[in-house]
């Protein structure tokens, strides 16, 4: 059902199957997270962090948790610090594992690191050379740099391989009127080169 992304009846299944549990091993992890991806998708966020959170007190440092929480926390733009040293600690264990060096760049581009940003957004284009959420990722830190020509490439790559309608649509937007633009018109700002 997960898979279907029938994501309320996935997690009304996982909850029966943690109803089953008598006695929690470091195991059930897995029920926990898989249950706060389906919460999580569903708009239930309290729900899902809880879930998330529980799974790492049964397995501390779990690199696949880490990464979903500290990058929903990114999205959320909620606890920033502790969610770059969660996925920190995942790309520690994970290094290849281009998503979560992806969620890495993501965080310090969303602290207004922008510099320090450039070198995991990178190695993310590096290790997931066609993913477009990546590429538009890389040129989005490139912009912040002041490497605009770089981040216009990036976008162009970015769609090349096909995302989903709304990232398609945003994307273009950059194109032709840049981040900035695009920021503002959604009623962000940018943060500034010193994090304010």
């Amino acid at each position: 059902m997960r898979e279907d992304e029938q994501f309320a009846r996935a997690a009304e299944a996982y909850s029966a199957a943690i109803e089953l549990i008598d006695t929690e091993v470091p195991g059930h992890w897995r029920l926990y997270y898989a249950r706060g991806i389906t919460l999580e998708r569903t708009d239930r966020w309290d729900e899902a962090g809880a879930d998330f959170r529980h799974a790492l007190e049964l397995n501390p440092d779990q690199p696949n948790v880490l990464n979903y929480l500290g990058y929903s926390l990114v999205e959320m733009r909620r606890n920033l610090a502790e969610a770059e040293q969660m996925i920190r600690t995942a790309v520690e264990q994970r290094p290849q594992d281009g998503y979560i060096t992806d969620s890495l760049g993501w965080v310090l581009y969303r602290l207004g690191r922008y510099e320090e940003a450039v070198a995991p957004m990178e190695r993310t284009v590096e290790l997931l050379p066609v993913d477009p959420i990546v590429n538009d990722h890389l040129g989005d830190v490139y912009w912040m740099v002041g490497r605009k020509l770089e981040a216009e490439f990036q976008w162009k790559r970015a769609l090349s391989f096909e995302p989903e309608p709304e990232e398609e649509k945003r994307i273009r937007r950059k194109l032709e009127v840049g981040l900035d633009q695009v920021l503002e018109d959604e009623g962000e700002m940018a943060v500034s080169r010193n994090g304010n």
